[in-house]
């Protein structure tokens, strides 16, 4: 077997040129090793794109439960507050009669000595609770607020107006409790205009003297 001879110079001898990279030495053991290598780069890349993907998700995931725990806490307070207001109004509406009798006592001036500091002291804590009182004299009628019990009309008032109130109302908030029980006096010029006599009227009443 002859020996096998290969010119490795890089430069040819013949044309002082620079050779071309031989096929068969690019195929050697380092060109082997190299195409596991990019096989290995392209895989570990799409594990990482898979993952960062997958924690995306996760991340989602987790902003949307966070968001939902947060509405579910703002339910739970804003039920909690509504069923606090709503017991404490039945409360409060078990004195509305009790401080209807103080109101009539300080308006015919009977609510002196012990009664009048128990009174007022009653008047102190259910304010402090959130009763607050409404109702006075002038005030535009609100069928929203107000029950009218009597109904008139006026010259001196330009829309439908409480002219007595009868019966104070009470809130706690925005919850009416009770309305105002209210004398309501609309313009004069709302009045309906009387019906005239009908012709029919007046010619049988003359038919009538004339048969007398």
């Amino acid at each position: 077997m002859k020996p096998v001879i290969r010119d490795r110079r890089r430069i040819d001898p013949e044309t002082g040129e620079a050779r071309a990279a031989d096929a068969g030495t690019a195929s050697g053991p380092d060109a082997g090793a190299a195409a596991p290598a990019s096989d290995g780069v392209a895989a570990a890349g799409e594990e990482l794109a898979a993952a960062r993907a997958e924690a995306a998700e996760r991340l989602d995931d987790l902003r949307r439960l966070q968001a939902e725990y947060v509405n579910y806490r703002r339910r739970v307070e804003r039920d909690r507050e509504a069923n606090r207001e709503a017991a404490k109004a039945e409360v409060l509406a078990e004195l509305l009669g009790v401080l209807d009798d103080i109101g009539r006592a300080r308006d015919h001036g009977d609510l002196t000595g012990a009664f009048r500091s128990v009174g007022e002291a009653l008047e102190s804590v259910t304010a402090k609770a959130g009763l607050v009182r409404f109702g006075e004299p002038g005030d535009a009628f609100d069928p929203m607020i107000h029950e009218a019990l009597m109904h008139g009309y006026a010259d001196d008032v330009e829309v439908p107006t409480c002219t007595q109130i009868l019966q104070p109302g009470y809130r706690i908030g925005e919850r009416i409790i009770r309305p105002a029980r209210v004398a309501v006096a609309e313009p004069t010029e709302a009045l309906p205009a009387a019906p005239a006599d009908s012709p029919g009227e007046d010619d049988s009443a003359e038919n009538k003297d004339d048969q007398i």
